[in-house]
């Protein structure tokens, strides 16, 4: 990374779920592709909300404010279909779910930022996916973007802003791609199992708790070695957006793959991460938009796959 990438952004494009009461953790934990049940409040979860057939409509970055009381934050554009659907399951669980963007305000951020926001709690607490509480601001360590560290800061309105220089949510969107931690948006709802972004490498997916919906394909998917499909980090010399198709030079009539979230770069053009066919990658030639459209460039993701390990 040769520009810098630090400072502090509004997140106004994620929206929060709100799940409180005795049963919301047992409710999300059998909703959700990973473990809730256990979750500590030192910690933080990356999950998927499928429909039946494994696709993802939502991902979350999901904690606990207290064993009763959690956060989900997901896409804004995804947030009341989602929260629609989770609703119908509820029953009798006793657990209450809303949206709660109203209530809270979300910050990124990069380099020194999280260093400044987390300097009175120890390195214990900067490992990925860990989440520390510090008068009443809830920060979830994150994958780094090219070696920089990113957190997530929430807290609830009227919280004075964490200290930084200003990061734009445009640089903080770059980020996120350089991260390789795919966000589902409305753009690729429904596209996706877990494994064709990689989830199950970066912590969310979990194959040993119970079932949830969908579970059965996903699990189909890592133990029977049918999954064709990763994702990794690409850049192109035009604009990329989510949803946009990929193809192969030995197949022009089909796509190989899609766009999943894409950002500016600040060097120019444009940096995404992409699912496709583990094999198109391994040829390489893919192109974006139509069979003679712009080359990427393509490179794996910046963290060691599951199945590699």
């Amino acid at each position: 990374m040769n520009t810098p990438f630090q400072g502090v952004a509004p997140l106004t494009s994620l929206g929060l779920i709100r799940a409180q009461g005795a049963d919301a953790a047992k409710f999300l934990h059998g909703q959700l592709t990973n473990d809730f049940s256990l979750l500590g409040l030192s910690e933080a979860r990356l999950a998927g909300f499928c429909n039946a057939k494994g696709r993802l409509q939502a991902s979350f970055i999901g904690f606990k404010r207290s064993h009763t009381d959690i956060l989900l934050l997901c896409s804004a554009d995804l947030l009341a279909t989602t929260l629609k659907r989770l609703s119908m399951f509820v029953l009798r669980a006793q657990a209450k779910l809303v949206d709660a963007s109203a209530d809270f305000v979300v910050y990124g951020l990069a380099g020194a930022a999280v260093a400044e926001a987390t300097q009175s709690l120890g390195e214990h607490q900067a490992k990925v996916w860990g989440k520390a509480d510090v008068d009443g601001v809830s920060i979830v360590h994150l994958h780094p973007a090219d070696g920089v560290p990113r957190a997530l800061w929430v807290a609830p309105v009227g919280t004075p802003a964490p200290a930084g220089v200003a990061l734009t949510p445009e640089q903080w969107a770059w980020g996120e791609v350089r991260s390789g931690i795919a966000t589902v948006t409305q753009s690729v709802f429904e596209a996706f199992v877990p494994q064709m972004l990689n989830y199950e490498s970066v912590g969310g997916v979990n194959f040993k708790k119970g079932c949830y919906p969908g579970q059965e394909v996903v699990a189909r998917s890592q133990f029977r070695g049918t999954l064709k499909r990763r994702a990794y980090l690409a850049h192109a010399d035009v604009a990329l957006k989510a949803g946009e198709e990929l193809f192969a030079p030995d197949d022009v009539s089909q796509p190989c793959g899609l766009v999943v979230q894409a950002a500016a770069a600040p060097e120019g053009g444009f940096d995404a991460i992409v699912s496709m066919q583990i094999s198109a990658f391994e040829a390489g030639g893919v192109r974006a938009l139509a069979a003679d459209g712009p080359l990427l460039q393509l490179a794996p993701a910046p963290y060691p796959l599951l199945a590699d390990i």
